[in-house]
This record gives C-alpha cells, sequence and structure tokens, in this order.
C-alpha cells in the first residue's frame, strides 16, 4: 500500500431522498434554503489512530494472499431494532481489523497492493441531510468524521462511497467479504468457493495477535474487573432490585470506559446459572445461592473480554457450594497450565475434564468409572459438564471462527493467540441423578488467557478465583 493519501470531494454523486418519517413537521423551501446558509467550516485536524501501522501491514498481508486480485471488505450497515428505530452501529469486524475504520456503509478495497476506503462522510449544508435526515443527518445522530478527516487519522485513501459502483464495475476477479452488506453483496456476482476461501483467510490472520491487540485486550479485562467489582457492591441492592440490577451495573462501567459491552451479559442467579446463555436476566438474586456472571467490556477499538466468575450472593459459600467450586476451580487451574505454545488446542478442554471427571466420580454421580466416562465413545460425564472449555477471543467473543478446523479447533495454539478457559458444572433442577442439594446450582470460572513464549499469561488475572480470594475480594467490594 502507497503511504500516500488522497480524499476525493465530499459531495455526493447522487441527490438522495432524506430518510424521514410519515410524522415528521413538512419542510417549505423557505425554510430549507434557511437552512442551508450561514454554517462555518468545521473540519477537524485528527491525528494518526495507532492503529494505522498495524492495519497498513494486514492489508498488505492480505493482498500477497490473493495476488492480483480486488479484495472487498464492507463495515456493514445499520440493522433495525424495531419500526424507524435501529440498533447502535458496530462495525464487522474483518472491515475494521483491516483498516481501522468504524464508520458505518464503509467498504475496503484492497488491489494490486493498494488500499481504498469508501466511506460516507459527514453531511454537507447544501442539501437538507444535515438536519432532515433521521439516519445520517448531523443535527439527528450527531456529526460523522469527513472524507479527510477519515484519511488523516487512519492513513488511507479515502473516496466517497458514492464511487464505489464504479469500481466493483471493472473487470478483475474479486472477492467480497459477504453477510455484512447486502448492497456490496448485490455489486459483484457471488462465488461461493472464492468467497468463504476469502473470509477463511481473512479469520486466520486473526488467530495470532500482534502486540497493539493484546494491549487492547488488556484494557478490556482490566475495565471488566471493575465491572465486577462494581457487580459485587451492589449485591445488596440486587437482591432487592434482582439479575437486572447486577446487568445495568456491569453496562454502566462498559459504556463509561468502554464502547459497550462485548455480548449480552449472563446474569444467573440460582438454578438460572444451569442455563448456559442465560441472557433474560429476569431473575431474582436470593441470600444463600449463588449468582454466575459472564460479562465482558467490549473496548474502544473492539476488542472484548470474556470472563465468569461464579459468586455467593451474602458473599459467603455453603460448605457444598465452595466444594463444588474449588472442583472447577482446580479444573480451570489443569486447564490453563495445559496452555502452552505448540500444544494442541484441545488440551485446555481436556485436561479440565479429567479433573471434573475424576471429582464426578468422587461424588458418585457416574454410571462408570471416572475413565470410562473419558472415553470419547462415552463420555457421560458431559451430562453436568456440557460445554467446550475453550475458545478463540479477540474483536469478536467467540474469534476466528470462519478459520480452517484444522487451525482452529484442531489446530495447536501458538505464542500471540488469546484462548478463553472456561470450565463448568451444571446440576438442572430437576435431573434426579442428583442429590436435591446440588439440584438447581451452575458454576463457571472463566478468564482470558494469552499464549506466551514459555507458556501463558492471565489477562484476567486481577479478578480473584479462589473460592477464599472470592469472599475476601466480595466483602472488600461492600465497603
Amino acid at each position: 500500500m502507497s503511504d500516500d493519501t488522497e480524499i476525493k470531494p465530499e459531495t455526493s454523486a447522487a441527490a438522495v431522498e432524506p430518510k424521514t418519517e410519515s410524522h415528521d413537521p413538512k419542510v417549505p423551501a423557505a425554510w430549507s434554503e434557511f437552512m442551508r446558509t450561514g454554517w462555518g467550516d468545521r473540519e477537524l485536524d485528527l491525528p494518526r489512530h495507532p492503529i494505522a501501522p498495524y492495519a497498513a501491514a494486514r492489508r498488505q498481508r492480505l493482498s500477497e494472499a490473493f495476488p492480483g486480485e480486488r479484495l472487498v471488505l464492507p463495515a456493514g450497515g445499520f440493522k433495525v431494532r424495531s419500526y424507524d428505530t435501529d440498533y447502535r452501529f458496530r462495525s464487522d469486524t474483518a472491515h475494521t481489523y483491516f483498516c481501522g475504520n468504524l464508520t458505518s456503509d464503509a467498504v475496503l478495497v484492497i488491489e494490486d497492493g493498494e488500499s481504498v476506503l469508501y466511506a460516507r462522510p459527514r453531511s454537507n449544508r447544501d442539501t437538507d441531510e444535515f438536519f432532515r435526515d433521521r439516519q445520517y443527518g448531523e443535527l439527528w445522530v450527531g456529526r460523522r468524521p469527513s472524507l479527510r478527516e477519515i484519511s488523516d487519522s487512519l492513513g488511507i485513501e479515502v473516496r466517497h462511497i458514492d464511487d464505489l459502483a464504479g469500481q466493483l464495475a471493472k473487470t478483475g476477479k474479486t472477492r467480497v467479504h459477504r453477510g455484512v452488506s447486502a448492497a456490496v453483496d448485490q455489486l459483484v456476482a457471488a462465488d461461493d468457493s472464492r468467497d468463504q476461501d476469502f473470509a477463511r483467510v481473512a479469520s486466520e490472520m486473526r488467530l495470532v495477535k500482534d502486540e497493539w491487540e493484546i494491549a487492547e485486550l488488556q484494557t478490556a479485562c482490566d475495565i471488566t474487573t471493575m465491572g465486577f467489582t462494581d457487580a459485587a457492591g451492589e449485591m445488596e441492592r440486587a437482591i432487592e432490585l434482582g439479575e437486572r440490577w447486577i446487568e445495568g451495573t456491569f453496562f454502566r462501567r462498559a459504556r463509561a470506559m468502554g464502547n459497550d459491552i462485548g455480548y449480552d451479559s449472563i446474569v444467573g442467579g440460582g438454578s438460572h446459572a444451569t442455563t448456559l446463555h442465560w441472557i433474560e436476566n429476569s431473575g431474582r438474586i436470593v441470600p444463600g445461592e449463588m449468582v454466575l456472571l459472564d460479562m465482558g467490556v467490549e473496548g474502544h477499538n473492539l476488542y472484548t473480554a470474556d470472563v465468569t466468575r461464579t459468586l455467593p450472593i451474602d458473599g459467603t459459600f455453603t460448605p457444598l457450594q465452595r466444594e463444588l467450586y474449588d472442583l472447577v476451580y482446580a479444573a480451570q487451574e489443569a486447564g490453563i497450565q495445559a496452555v502452552q505454545p505448540g500444544t494442541p488446542f484441545v488440551a485446555a478442554h481436556e485436561a479440565a475434564m479429567d479433573v471434573l471427571a475424576h471429582g464426578l466420580e468422587s461424588l458418585k454421580l457416574l454410571p462408570v468409572s471416572a475413565e470410562e466416562a473419558l472415553d470419547p465413545e462415552s463420555k457421560v460425564y458431559s451430562r453436568w459438564t456440557l460445554h467446550g472449555v475453550s475458545h478463540m477471543l479477540g474483536m469478536d467473543v467467540h474469534d476466528c471462527g470462519q478459520a480452517s478446523m484444522d487451525l482452529y479447533p484442531k489446530g495447536d495454539v501458538a505464542e500471540g493467540m488469546v484462548l478463553t478457559v472456561e470450565p463448568g458444572l451444571y446440576f438442572q433442577a430437576d435431573d434426579l441423578l442428583v442429590p436435591e442439594e446440588m439440584r438447581g446450582i451452575g458454576i463457571r470460572i472463566e478468564d482470558d488467557i494469552l499464549v506466551t513464549a514459555d507458556g501463558s499469561r492471565n489477562l484476567s488475572a486481577s479478578l480473584p478465583r479462589t473460592s477464599s480470594d472470592v469472599e475476601a475480594w466480595m466483602a472488600s467490594a461492600k465497603g
């Protein structure tokens, strides 16, 4: 990619009617003409974003993987929440990974080693868009950056989005990262094999994180720790107001210090902890029970943490709760210790399951020996463990999902990869094969593990894990 940047004019190639609603007031010509006059120039001088050199190197590697081809990565657009209300925009992961852009409707095009970002800039003052358009109008939704501002910040050539169709109409082999923008998908005839291979390579490039990404993930984990501490300090209020109070408490921290939550928070009080993806968060928080919190902050550059703790609601584990919690902790420790460069990705899962299966045997729950249960043709222990122990983590909470299965999950881990280690035990409320006192108990402990040259580092280690440390931490959080 050339270091030179170019900015094309901001004027749209075609006049487009502002997006309005039937109940909006009429706009007489006099009002429209008056609104277009008397505005000062507000162009900003933006510093270069720290992602720029990393993104440029990524684009170069991607281009080298597909020499002589045109590569198209859309950011995506707004998604409707209800009628005329959109969800808050979040750009596509692959798009942002390769250029850093966070604005809607943009499209990155890489061709012959050169990169151009086609973007929708801020509203002009020579049309009604800026004060009438509900989706893009500056007076409705805020100021978008100009083409020059995007270019200055990201260090990339930027052109108006209206120029995209003409560029994609040119001859040449083109691959599109599909399923992100229906409008872009329609501009280029699909080739499923070619496009899927493109998505695979783009996903696999994210498996190993660079130093900037690791720092972003560490920041997300640090803010997440603060959010968990906020939640622990609000436990007495949650007893009064329920699971949603904890969800809202964590969300406040995520929005105040990050971009958002990285995924819908799981706040499972009591038996809700046995539902793996309990995101309704509508239940009670009852003293004497535990609450499972699976929550993560997404940072400003979209890297997310993914952390789980299971807490005694009144601050102290009962003897049974402690016994089961300590078993899950031992399984997690075994899983974390198994994360070493060059070892199979599944090693953490296998190490954790070995501990849990033998623990379930000691609890006299297994219908066979632990060794028999661990046989891949049996796995009956999984009735109470349910899920895999690890997944890749990065800009997506389940990162790199389109990578070749030979690399992930069937491959080995390498220095720079980040994965979760999250074993759990889940005893359903109606499970007649466990003692009554265990029914309705769910426990999971999850941390974010960076593979290092000589082992691993726990990015979320500042959040207590042992049962004794959790009790001490909860006591201090109340203060």
